[in-house]
Order: C-alpha cells, then structure tokens, then sequence
C-alpha cells in the first residue's frame, strides 16, 4: 500500500547539506551562523535616546532637551528618527563637566 518515504534530516532543520547555516527566509547569513550581532554601546557611533541614557546616565527627556535646539552638534537626524553621536556627545558633557 503505503511506502515510508525517507525525508532528509536537512530539510527539517535550518543546516543545509553541505552543512551550511540558513536564516529561516532561505539567506545565509554573514558571520557564519552566529546568533545576531550585538554591538556594544561604547563601539556604536550613533545612539538612540535609550542608549545614550544607558551610555551617559542622563535621561531620556534630558537629552531630547538638550538635543532639540538648532546649534546642536551632537545629534543626527534621519528624517524623524533623533540619533546621537556618541564622540561629539562625549565631548559635550566633557565640556559641561570640567567647569
């Protein structure tokens, strides 16, 4: 009647047959099949407001004050999207802090 039919064990995994990793959508990956990379905070040379608050200390609502004004040189805007530049942040608050 019915023959079992022998299914590869690759095609039930995310490991191809020649051994290689693959992503759930079908492209592999760049770093090998590592798990996602995580870039530390003080290596990013942009930061959200909830990173540069977890970076600095600061909060949040402080440094959208303190990044809002026209003169500003530490912040990027990527249409509304407010990133901060964490070198020109650092130099700032080294400027603010040695007084």
């Amino acid at each position: 009647m019915f023959s079992k039919v022998r299914v590869c064990a690759a095609q039930w995994s995310n490991e191809s047959p020649s051994g290689a990793f693959k992503r759930q959508n079908g492209l592999a990956q760049q770093d090998g099949g590592a798990s996602p990379r995580q870039v530390p905070i003080w290596e990013k040379s942009n930061l959200t407001l909830e990173e540069a608050a977890a970076y600095s200390g600061i909060g949040i609502n402080k440094l959208r004050e303190m990044s809002d004004s026209k003169d500003c040189t530490f912040v990027l805007w990527n249409g509304t999207k407010r990133l901060l530049k964490r070198r020109r942040l650092d130099e700032h608050l080294d400027r603010l802090f040695s007084i």
